[in-house]
């Protein structure tokens, strides 16, 4: 069984693309997506339209997690045509490629790190820091992991998080993000003022929402599961952390499609540079990733994913807030024991 760094370097003939593959899955998603796009606007029936809306927001998703790769430089790397239809892509899609890269690759080189920024992940307290926060820190902690926030993920993370508050900050830096505002609103602006409200929902709101949602809940679960575990920053260890802090979440073949493999995130995370095409290739080669933590897209493992709202160093897991609400009172009561009267 390989271990640590010599499985790493065991995948590498893995991080290698097919050119004409990475090319076809690309164009081919693309050309789908313009045409549920054009569906929502010109098909007669509202059902087939409505059809046509989700089935946009399920191919965003696809063609995200394209975009995704072609930033870790995973395909088609140094291809001027692929690096003007990805930032065109990253624009569109309200994660601009400045504030895109930035924060998903120092969320790969932290990734469940206790005391870090939280820049590209979920921010994670332990039970000692969320006690001693104040009643509007706690407030705005549980808020950002809350299941609605998440679900809003159009608006939070997004609108909000990827694109204004990227601006706000650095607008040197990030004035893609700006841009990508800038055309997202003057967009829907223009669609609601020529065709209508109803075709401004089915074009925009339907498919953003579910494409932002499912990717804000994707982000959550891949590193906030029953059995993840977190470090302190001395202990940490890139390798550890890809096979116990990221999860392989297990999905049927058309999700899979849909998210391009990327429910394999412990794959993904051990070897940034393979394929999304390649990764199922990969977990069968290597019955050392057959054995990662799983969870899934039903709703008993949304509802345990969703439970977890802070590390306890004690416990070595994450709990929940009743959890923690327990232990608080029974620290209270062995200390009222073992004070004297």
């Amino acid at each position: 069984m390989l271990e640590g760094k010599e499985l790493i370097l065991a995948t590498k003939p893995f991080a290698c693309e097919t050119r004409t593959k990475s090319w076809l899955y690309t164009l081919s998603t693309l050309f789908l997506l313009a045409l549920s796009l054009a569906g929502t606007l010109v098909l007669p029936h509202p059902f087939f339209r409505v059809i046509c809306s989700i089935l946009s927001g399920f191919l965003i998703i696809r063609m995200f997690v394209i975009y995704h790769d072609h930033q870790h430089h995973a395909i088609l790397h140094n291809s001027w045509a692929a690096t003007a239809i990805m930032t065109v892509f990253g624009i569109y899609v309200l994660a601009p490629v400045s504030i895109w890269k930035r924060s998903h690759d120092y969320h790969h080189k932290n990734n469940s790190k206790l005391f870090s920024a939280g820049i590209g992940s979920y921010p994670i307290a332990t039970r000692q820091k969320f006690e001693m926060m104040t009643p509007a820190e706690r407030r705005t902690y549980l808020f950002t992991r809350h299941p609605a926030t998440i679900a809003a993920g159009y608006l939070f993370m997004f609108l909000i998080g990827m694109c204004l508050r990227s601006f706000t900050c650095s607008p040197r830096k990030h004035m893609d993000s700006l841009l990508a505002l800038f055309i997202h609103i003057g967009g829907s602006i223009a669609v609601v003022y020529f065709l209508g409200w109803q075709s401004w929902l089915l074009f925009i709101v339907i498919p953003f929402t579910i494409a932002c949602g499912t990717g804000a809940y994707l982000f959550y679960a891949q590193h906030n599961f029953p059995g993840v575990t977190f470090s302190d920053n001395e202990d940490w260890c890139y390798h550890t952390a890809a096979l116990e802090s990221s999860s392989h979440m297990v999905m049927n073949p058309v999700m899979a499609w849909f998210t391009g493999n990327i429910g394999l995130h412990h794959i993904h995370h051990l070897n940034a540079r393979i394929p999304f095409y390649r990764l199922p290739e990969v977990m069968q080669h290597f019955p050392e990733l057959q054995i990662a933590k799983t969870t899934s897209l039903s709703l008993r493992d949304i509802r345990a994913c969703f439970r977890l709202k802070m590390w306890d160093p004690a416990l070595n897991r994450m709990i929940s807030i009743r959890e923690a609400s327990a232990l608080k009172v029974d620290a209270q009561k062995k200390f009222a024991a073992a004070t004297p009267v």
